[in-house]
C-alpha cells in the first residue's frame, strides 16, 4: 500500500492499493486488508482519508465502517436511495445541484462522528465531492471575525410535530410543564415558537473537534444560507440572524480551501465529521453517478459535552423519530 500524507492542495491522506495504476486496475486486496489501527491513527492526525484501488462496494463499506463505529444514523433528508436498510446505508442526495460545505447532519443534535462514502458508479464528468478542513478554515478567518464567532452559540429551532413530541416527551400533546422538563437523554428543549411547539438545541459557532484543539468551523450555516436560502436557521442563541457579511467571508475562505475528490469506481472516503466538511460540484443530469454513504459514531469516542449522557444514537442503528424532512422555523 502506498500512503501519501497531506500536503499543499491535498488536505487528506491518500492510501493506494499496491499495484493500483489506473481506475480499471484489479484491486489486489479490499479495504478490510488495511489495519484498522493504522486507519484510526491517520484519521486522528489528519481527519480525512481516501482509500483508492481497493474496490469498495456496499458490503465492504459496511464491514469497513463497522470496525470503527458503535452505531449508525439514518439520514432523513429527501432524495436518497436506501441501499441497505439494516445498516443505514443510503446513496448521497440525488439531483444535480452543487452543495455548499457542511458537516453531515449538523442540523440535528445527533451529528455523527464519522462519514463514509463509497463510489459505486463514478460520474462521467463533474460530480466531484469537495472537502474542507474546518480547523484550517477557522484559522484562516480574520482574527476579529474568528473572535466574534468564538464568543457565540448557534440555536437550531425546528418544528416539533406530534411524533417527535411523543418520542421524546412520551405524549403527542404535552402540557407546558411537560415541555419545560424533558427527560434525561432528550437532546432538545421545547418551547412554543410562532404558536407551535418547537424543538431547540444549541452548539458553539466554533467548536473543538474530537482529536485536535481547534477551533473548527463545522455547522449548518453555509448550507442553510446559500442552498436553502434561509437566513433564520440557525441563528445566534439570542435570536439574532448571523450577518450576511460574516458568512460571505466564511464562504469565500471555504471555497478557497476546498479540494475536489474526483471519484473513481471503488474509492472509499472516510471523514472525521467533527473536523472536515464536505459538499459537491454540480452533477450532470442522468449521469448515473452513485455514491453510497454511511454515517456513524466512533467506538470509545471522546465524551462530547454537548450531548446528553448515554445518547440513544450511540447505541445501535439509529433512525430518528418521524423521519421526514420538515421546514425549520425562522426566528
Amino acid at each position: 500500500m502506498q500512503v501519501a500524507l497531506p500536503g499543499p492542495g491535498q488536505p487528506h491522506v491518500v492510501l493506494r492499493a499496491d499495484g493500483e495504476t489506473s481506475p480499471r486496475a484489479v484491486p489486489p486486496e479490499t479495504v478490510l486488508a488495511v489495519a484498522p489501527d493504522s486507519i484510526l491513527t491517520l484519521l486522528k492526525a489528519h481527519g480525512a482519508l481516501l482509500l483508492r484501488g481497493f474496490g469498495a462496494d456496499v458490503e465492504s463499506l459496511s464491514a469497513f465502517a463497522g470496525q470503527f463505529c458503535s452505531g449508525t444514523v439514518f439520514n432523513e433528508s429527501p432524495d436518497r436511495q436506501l441501499l441497505d436498510a439494516a445498516r443505514n446505508i443510503q446513496s448521497v442526495n440525488g439531483g444535480c445541484d452543487a452543495f455548499p460545505l457542511h458537516p453531515e447532519l449538523s442540523r440535528e443534535p445527533w451529528k455523527p462522528d464519522l462519514c463514509f462514502f463509497a463510489c459505486l458508479q463514478p460520474p462521467s464528468a463533474l460530480g466531484a465531492t469537495t472537502i474542507c478542513d474546518g480547523v484550517a478554515l477557522a484559522a484562516a478567518l480574520p482574527p476579529p471575525l474568528r473572535a466574534a464567532f468564538a464568543a457565540r452559540r448557534l440555536a437550531y429551532v425546528q418544528p416539533a410535530p406530534p411524533a417527535i413530541l411523543a418520542h421524546w416527551l412520551g405524549t403527542p400533546t404535552p402540557d407546558a410543564a411537560r415541555m419545560a422538563a424533558p427527560p434525561a437523554g432528550c437532546p432538545y428543549r421545547f418551547a412554543m415558537v410562532g404558536g407551535q411547539p418547537a424543538r431547540i438545541f444549541t452548539r458553539p459557532a466554533l467548536h473543538t473537534p474530537m482529536f485536535c484543539d481547534g477551533p473548527a468551523w463545522g455547522n449548518f450555516l453555509l448550507f442553510s444560507r446559500y442552498y436553502n436560502n434561509r437566513a433564520g436557521f440557525p441563528v445566534f442563541d439570542n435570536g439574532e440572524p448571523v450577518p450576511d457579511a460574516w458568512l460571505d467571508v466564511v464562504r469565500a475562505i471555504g471555497d478557497r480551501l476546498s479540494v475536489a475528490i474526483e471519484w473513481q469506481r471503488g474509492d472509499l472516503l472516510m471523514l472525521d465529521n467533527s473536523r472536515f466538511m464536505h459538499g459537491r460540484t454540480a452533477v450532470l443530469p442522468d449521469d448515473g453517478r452513485l455514491i453510497a454513504s454511511q454515517f456513524g459514531y466512533l467506538k470509545d469516542a471522546p465524551r462530547n459535552p454537548e450531548e446528553p449522557a448515554d445518547p440513544p444514537w450511540r447505541r445501535g442503528n439509529f433512525v430518528p423519530p418521524d423521519p421526514r424532512s420538515v421546514t425549520p422555523i425562522s426566528r
